[in-house]
């Protein structure tokens, strides 16, 4: 299988930080890959790395099989790149805004029209419209057009869904799928767990580190403990006292529960009667099975 992206002891240091420390993966083509983690994990660096934006302190990375340090010139004819910010000409229209990404790369909007169209249409209506004037949807997909119009062979989003409603998430990631069948690789950032369900496969990444590269359910099947869901009505008290119980090993907020692992992994009896003695009796407690999020807490 070919590969797009190979990163071997990958290092870059910014001052006295370590913002990435001995990173090595594989992306393969037609791939959607996943880097999962929260703010502060290494996600961006990463990204203007392989976008030839910045330069590594130490190890190697191929991207389309260039160089990213001696091959930029070429790299950056052939991948699109969507930040993490809105970084488009807010005082430029819709229109103005296409065109002139398109101009840069030396193409036409009417050349790979068709490449952007499913996305283009959504926002074509308000192409009059300054880009600064858009809601957070449409910006979106304003700038995976602008991305797109060159018809790049690597499109690298860092957390594009950021701030967008949950509709419009859901739409972008279909956009996402559909790009596959014109041969274009796709890596992108997020710090939702659940967005990591529609990758190919995802590297769970903190502090600067790859803890796991593996397709979404195999790193759910990783998780090697009983899980258990608590629901009660005042949650903080909930885990507070759940954090304080001599059985439990682990408790996290998940939603509108909390996730709780056991000592030796054998459930504690007389765990519902202390929860009562908290002052906490409407608690609720059963198994359940392990997300990503789970995954992601158990290997930090």
């Amino acid at each position: 299988m070919h590969k797009v992206i190979e990163s071997s002891g990958i290092e870059k240091r910014f001052g006295s930080v370590q913002a990435l420390s001995d990173i090595n993966f594989d992306v393969n083509e037609g791939e959607i890959f996943g880097f999962i983690g929260p703010d502060g994990a290494g996600k961006t660096t990463l990204f203007r790395l392989i976008t030839t934006l910045l330069v590594p302190d130490a190890g190697k990375m191929t991207v389309l099989g260039l160089d990213v340090v001696s091959g930029y010139k070429e790299l950056r004819k052939k991948i699109g790149y969507m930040p993490g910010r809105f970084s488009l000409y807010e005082d430029l229209s819709v229109k103005e805004n296409l065109n002139f990404y398109a101009t840069v790369f030396g193409t036409t909007v009417k050349a790979n029209y068709n490449l952007i169209s499913d996305i283009y249409s959504h926002i074509e209506p308000f192409k009059r419209r300054l880009a600064g004037n858009l809601s957070g949807g449409m910006k979106q997909k304003l700038a995976l057009s602008c991305a797109l119009i060159h018809k790049p062979s690597l499109l690298v989003l860092d957390e594009p869904t950021t701030g967008v409603d949950a509709v419009s998430r859901a739409e972008f990631w279909e956009m996402l799928k559909n790009l596959r069948q014109h041969n274009i690789t796709v890596i992108v950032s997020t710090p939702y767990m659940d967005e990591a369900m529609r990758c190919n496969r995802v590297a769970l990444i903190q502090n600067g580190k790859i803890m796991l590269v593996d397709e979404p359910e195999r790193v759910k099947d990783g998780f090697t403990k009983m899980l258990f869901s608590v629901k009660a009505t005042e949650k903080y008290q909930l885990i507070k006292a759940l954090r304080v119980f001599p059985g439990i090993d682990t408790a996290y907020p998940f939603g509108d529960s909390v996730h709780i692992t056991f000592i030796n992994n054998v459930f504690d009896n007389s765990l519902p009667e202390y929860l009562k003695s908290c002052g906490i009796a409407d608690a609720t407690i059963s198994e359940t099975k392990a997300g990503i999020e789970d995954r992601f807490l158990e290997l930090m």
